[in-house]
């Protein structure tokens, strides 16, 4: 467990990808919000102000958005686990938190997946 817990959080990313388990649902775009929650490798208090110390979370957030829409898929559960795998993997990040969020069944607000992942060492 690390000394410190500074966390940077993405709430309500729109992204339009072709997603849904029949092929009528994936024929069209849909709507789903992305939130997530960035650990970074440096405590903001080590980051000295500087705009390279921390994460670039404009430029993760677009990364993100085309991620996204780069390929059909039937699950939300796969496409958040992509997104904590590619987040890990290209930002200094110690964890990841995703959350996604479709608007598809009837009488709900939404249904939403959750994953966590954290850099190994």
């Amino acid at each position: 467990m690390s000394a410190f817990d500074d966390e940077i959080e993405i709430r309500g990313l729109e992204v339009f990808p072709l997603i849904g388990v029949p092929a009528e649902e994936r024929a069209e775009p849909q709507r789903l919000l992305i939130d997530l929650r960035l650990t970074p490798r440096r405590s903001f208090a080590a980051m000295t102000d500087e705009i390279t110390a921390t994460v670039d979370y404009f430029a993760l957030s677009q990364r993100v958005v085309d991620l996204a829409a780069a390929r059909p898929r039937q699950l939300i559960e796969t496409l958040a686990e992509e997104i904590a795998t590619f987040v890990l993997r290209e930002f200094a990040l110690r964890r990841v938190d995703v959350t996604v969020r479709k608007f598809i069944l009837p009488n709900t607000e939404y249904v939403a997946v959750h994953c966590r992942r954290e850099r190994a060492g």
